[in-house]
């Protein structure tokens, strides 16, 4: 298998913290893709992904599947022991109901927020990420306010539980954690009144399979290049 995606970024750490998990790295073959240069957004790539987002997996036979949750669902499932994505109806259903939750309330928005309300990842992306409309820097700043509204149902969420969905580490976290490394490259962070996710995030990002693929340096190569 291939997978297309950028090393660092949140959507390709999603996927390269599921096949940790899985342990299925030694499987595939990574292929970097030139997000400052919006590799992504051009005719090559969109032959695989017409939405021109990362990552992609490539099957030996040649199918290409996108999005983070189809992706995840295609790995967790190869083994015939889903522990990513629930074994029962009960299960995958409230995974899949907080892994949305986790990326349209903080994931999606700090996505918007950066690329928005601040000068994002440059110039050769600026015609596909941030159009040049009246109030689109007021617009990313209330999708920065709507992620730190996100993550305070997550710290009441995780004043219950131990994780997401519930006692198990799953896709959930994973994607919520992603979304809160991004907050803190986009500068916005988590505040820290909310001791419960910030007190989860310390004990996601010690697990082997979190650590070792993400750690304190989620963006900082092509941030620093940009000057951000």
């Amino acid at each position: 298998m291939k997978i297309f995606d950028r090393p660092g970024f949140p959507n390709p750490a999603r996927i390269r913290i599921v096949l940790a998990e899985k342990k299925l790295e030694h499987l595939v073959q990574f292929e970097s893709v030139d997000l400052i240069g919006a590799a992504h957004k051009q005719p090559d790539f969109l032959t695989k992904n017409p939405s021109g987002v990362l990552p992609v997996l490539q099957l030996d036979d040649g199918t290409y599947i996108s999005e983070c949750t189809a992706i995840t669902e295609y790995l967790d499932n190869l083994d015939g022991t889903p522990t990513l994505t629930g074994r029962t109806p009960k299960e995958k259903a409230v995974i899949h109901m907080m892994q949305r939750r986790a990326e349209a309330e903080v994931l999606d928005p700090v996505g918007h927020y950066f690329h928005h309300a601040t000068p994002g990842l440059g110039d050769s992306l600026q015609a596909f990420k941030s159009p040049d409309w009246e109030g689109r820097t007021v617009w990313g700043q209330r999708e920065g306010d709507r992620a730190l509204r996100g993550m305070s149902y997550f710290d009441e969420v995780l004043r219950a539980d131990t994780y997401v969905a519930g006692e198990t580490f799953s896709m959930g976290d994973i994607t919520l954690f992603a979304g809160l490394m991004f907050a803190d490259a986009a500068g916005l962070g988590v505040p820290e009144m909310l001791t419960a996710l910030r007190e989860w995030r310390d004990r996601v990002i010690e697990l082997p399979n979190v650590k070792s693929r993400s750690g304190q340096t989620f963006l900082t190569d092509d941030l620093r290049r940009l000057g951000f």
